[in-house]
């Protein structure tokens, strides 16, 4: 070797130590007496072997040397290995069965199943029935020191409405595993494949949707078309996703104009307001001027029919009397007579004087008894006019 000690003392390339004895760089060699890098004396690799190789032979009747030793061993190895196909299929999981990366079957029914050993096959279980989120504007839990905190992302929130006006909308997707084979194989990243696709659609939604709807009573509309969408738009790239829910958290203007938004909002509360008390008095003053023309009209026919009714019966009435003296003229004439004077003289107070009477000094002076009695203060019938008893003079004062 060309570090071997020319003048014959074999120390190596690191010389011969004081006193003599050949020495490497990790203790003391075959002439130490120890105090070697190990601290002691070195391992004996070989008497390790021996040693293994008898304890394997003690546990293995007819040791290595034999066929049926080696048989028995590689039986055992198998059945181990085989035993490793087995695996279990939990309630809330789908086993996707592989050979050599290649999609076999999909076991859906819980229990114990059974795949060849690896690397033959291999299964992976997702969990199918598990609810996942993805926030799409916004992120939570940003800050581990201050958990529920939220930061905003301005290039997924800010989007275009119908009538160009901007809009801030943050907003959740619920979604779960449809098809667990299209889902491990179809999607690499899924919550980024969501969430992007996600985006897509509410960006359309909002851009035929105006403002104003969609900051007040179409919220309602945006997430079942937004959710429509979206679950058509996976479907088309075999996602196997299943969205279940599209939920809008934060609908508003830009923060920088929002001051501005407010009162524009707040003028057109007032108008609203104005216009529903004008309409609610319209709707008070115009029925009741309806039922009041309807009302007139109503008697002014009544009035109508009344007059025209008793026209008629006048006329009728008048031919039948002018029939009635044609047939008998003075029968007529004299029921005539008697009917208007029965009905002049039914409301007046009449003295009747027989026709014996008619001279002059036949007439008695008539007093009106009657007329008397009916004034205030009059005394009762029975009663003199002093107001005392017949025959009794009034008290004196």
């Amino acid at each position: 070797m060309p570090w071997n000690n020319q003048g014959g003392g074999g120390g190596g390339p690191w010389g011969s130590p004081p006193g003599g004895g050949n020495r490497n760089p990790w203790g003391s060699g075959s002439g130490g007496g120890g105090g070697g890098g190990f601290g002691g004396q070195q391992p004996d690799i070989d008497e390790l072997i021996r040693k293994g190789r008898d304890r394997l032979n003690r546990m293995i009747p007819g040791g290595f040397g034999g066929g049926k030793g080696l048989a028995a061993v590689v039986a055992i190895l198998l059945v181990l290995w085989g035993l490793t196909g087995f695996y279990r299929v939990q309630p809330d999981e789908h086993g996707v069965v592989l050979r050599f990366g290649q999609w076999v079957r999909t076991e859906e029914m819980p229990g114990l199943k059974y795949h060849l050993p690896s690397p033959i096959e291999a299964v992976r279980l997702p969990k199918v029935t598990r609810v996942n989120s993805v926030e799409v504007g916004y992120r939570t839990g940003v800050d581990p020191r201050r958990p529920g905190t939220e930061r905003d992302v301005p290039d997924e929130s800010l989007m275009l409405t119908g009538d160009e006006n901007i809009i801030d909308i943050d907003f959740v997707v619920f979604w779960q595993i449809a098809n667990a084979r299209d889902y491990l194989f179809q999607l690499r990243e899924p919550d980024g494949t969501v969430r992007r696709v996600a985006e897509s659609a509410m960006r359309e939604i909002i851009g035929r949707t105006e403002i104003q709807p969609a900051l007040t009573d179409a919220r309602q509309e945006i997430e079942v078309q937004t959710r429509r969408l979206l679950q058509d738009m996976l479907d088309e790239y075999r996602a196997g996703v299943r969205v279940t829910q599209v939920q809008l958290r934060k609908v508003d203007p830009p923060a920088p104009v929002v001051d501005a938004f407010n009162e524009v909002q707040r003028a057109r509360s007032d108008r609203e307001r104005l216009r529903n008390e004008a309409e609610a008095y319209r709707n008070d003053v115009i029925p009741r001027a309806r039922g009041e023309s309807e009302r007139l009209l109503q008697e002014a026919a009544a009035y109508r029919e009344e007059v025209v009714n008793l026209a008629e019966g006048d006329a009728r009435r008048f031919i039948s009397v002018l029939q009635a003296y044609r047939l008998a003229p003075e029968v007529t004439a004299n029921r005539l007579y008697l009917e208007t004077m029965e009905q002049v003289m039914r409301g007046t107070n009449k003295v009747i004087i027989d026709a014996n009477g008619q001279d002059a000094q036949g007439v008695v002076p008539y007093l009106p008894l009657n007329e008397l009695m009916r004034r205030p203060g009059a005394p009762a019938q029975g009663q003199p006019a002093g107001g005392g008893a017949a025959g009794q003079q009034p008290p004196r004062r």
